[in-house]
């Protein structure tokens, strides 16, 4: 399987990614993701060079956006001076559930965030699929803590606000890397 970055192209195959999810997440009891996702805010993001496509010949495997930015009002100003790289958005198509597709591509993120000099690789889950977060817990994340506030329209409760991670380090992925790693950044002074 070779990893690439998404393109405009890609954009109709991600939102039957979330599609997909949403349903299968439906099945398991879960209101993760119920809402449809804008498409220009998902192509913005394509055209930032932050969402990557896993491609298993011509099936496409998975998704999965790594970014610099983190969501507002999750992390702290201290956590946010050390540098991370945040992951959104990962998802595995039904046809290769099973297979620890996720857990290649959050190996593949570590991998990315380490290359490009991040000490940390960070994400926001579901705060009530308690599934999800034993999942990222499996796969080496360390639960930071739950934000429950100030997400929602309204002032409401978060509903993405489960925080893990885990150490960006070099890993062993197994995916054919067609991305461009970006240069570390220039250290002060």
């Amino acid at each position: 399987m070779k990893i690439t970055p998404a393109q405009p192209s890609d954009l109709p195959k991600l939102l039957a990614f979330r599609e997909e999810a949403a349903a299968w997440l439906r099945g398991l009891g879960s209101d993760q993701w119920s809402r449809p996702y804008p498409a220009d805010r998902l192509l913005a993001t394509i055209e930032a060079g932050t969402v990557f496509m896993l491609r298993d010949q011509a099936a496409t495997a998975g998704t999965i956006t790594l970014t610099t930015d983190a969501e507002d009002g999750l992390w702290t100003s201290g956590e946010l001076e050390e540098p991370s790289m945040f992951i959104n958005k990962l998802t595995v198509a039904r046809t290769h559930a099973g297979q620890d597709v996720g857990g290649r591509l959050l190996d593949w993120a570590a991998d990315r965030a380490y290359s490009t000099g991040a000490a940390w690789l960070r994400l926001d889950a579901w705060t009530t699929n308690h599934g999800l977060q034993k999942y990222y817990l499996r796969h080496g994340f360390r639960h930071v803590r739950t934000v429950t506030e100030g997400g929602a329209v309204n002032g409401g409760p978060r509903v993405s606000g489960w925080l893990g991670q885990r150490p960006a380090q070099p890993t062993q992925h197994g995916f054919t890397d067609e991305t461009v790693v970006p240069c570390p950044p220039a250290l002060p002074g």
